[in-house]
């Protein structure tokens, strides 16, 4: 099978799987949201492939092979030690937390409390409650 300018497509793979490479590390640098990492992985082997003369449905089965193999089995690890994902911040961090009510929270009002040696506005979250002042 012939392509560019008469090379044969078989010899151009290695190009093809080091753009592949190049494209999933770019995408994984740009969104750092370690998905396509793993692709880049699978493109890496099947660049080897190509250059040890495997066929192409070789490579392709390589790539997916390796890319899923690598998603599946060490993402959960690499999500963890590097701790992606949201962080807990402000009103998040305290969610499940028992505060002191300063000011009692009445129905559709806000009333304060007091967390962690700050006071905050606090509303109910039934609209039918009354939480008195000095209640947990």
């Amino acid at each position: 099978m012939l392509g560019i300018e008469g090379l044969s497509v078989e010899s151009l793979m290695p190009v093809f799987w080091l753009a592949v490479g190049v494209i999933f590390a770019v995408a994984e640098a740009l969104t750092v949201g370690l998905v396509t990492i793993w692709f880049t992985g699978g493109a890496v082997i099947a660049l080897i492939a190509s250059l040890l003369g495997a066929g192409i449905p070789v490579q392709v089965i390589l790539f997916l092979v390796v890319s899923i193999a690598l998603l599946v089995t060490t993402r959960k690890i690499f999500v963890n030690k590097l701790k992606t994902g949201k962080t807990k911040t402000n009103v998040d961090a305290v969610i499940g937390e028992e505060a002191k009510v300063i000011d009692a929270i009445q129905p559709f009002e806000p009333g304060s409390i007091k967390l962690k040696g700050q006071e905050w506005t606090a509303v109910a979250k039934d609209d039918t409650l009354t939480i008195a002042s000095g209640d947990i």
